[in-house]
């Protein structure tokens, strides 16, 4: 049995300890944030930071996160306040949205270590593979990002969680078919 802290809460994974920390978090912690990407630790869509380093959830076994303190994309804020989030969705650096929490998560412990990174601090901090290509927006964010940690600047980009399904539905209307008549034939 594997005992850590996982965003703040002592867990406990009865599995083998050669698991994957990727797959404790997503199958039996139910954390699904942090994304199967490659399994090899190429592309960084299981990022998480484990004990303040960005570390690829592929690439570390449960056994050896044994005791240690681990934060997923769920645990970074429960109100979407952190600056690398508000900073990514304020500078448009996300499009398909598949690597994003592994970039957020790598860019969070840059941040942490480094609020004024320069580009070339972000391309070896954050090694992230991205198929869209946000990388210039993803600079961008990540140094509005510390800006906001240095309390230098504030974003008010992301919306507040928890909206009312009708209020969402109010804002942005649900797209419906077009409307057809009858078959014809001809």
């Amino acid at each position: 049995m594997s005992a850590m802290t996982v965003n703040g809460r002592p867990v406990q994974f009865n599995l083998d300890g050669d698991t994957p920390l990727l797959w404790a978090l997503r199958d039996a912690a139910n954390l699904t944030g942090t994304k199967y990407g490659c399994g090899v630790g190429d592309c960084g869509a299981c990022m998480v930071i484990v004990d303040g380093e960005a570390l690829r959830s592929c690439l570390i076994t449960i056994a050896e996160a044994e005791g240690r303190f681990v934060t997923t994309v769920e645990g970074l804020s429960r109100d979407r306040s952190h600056p690398v989030q508000q900073a990514m969705v304020a500078e448009q650096a996300i499009q398909c949205g598949f690597c994003t929490p592994g970039m957020v998560m790598a860019a969070a412990a840059l941040i942490q270590k480094n609020p004024a990174p320069t580009k070339a601090d972000i391309e070896a901090a954050v090694p992230n593979l991205c198929r869209c290509g946000v990388y210039p927006r993803l600079v961008s964010a990540i140094q509005r990002a510390g800006r906001v940690a240095q309390r230098q600047e504030r974003i008010s980009a992301a919306p507040a969680p928890g909206i009312s399904a009708e209020d969402a539905a109010r804002t942005v209307p649900a797209m419906a078919a077009p409307e057809t008549g009858p078959a014809t034939a001809d």
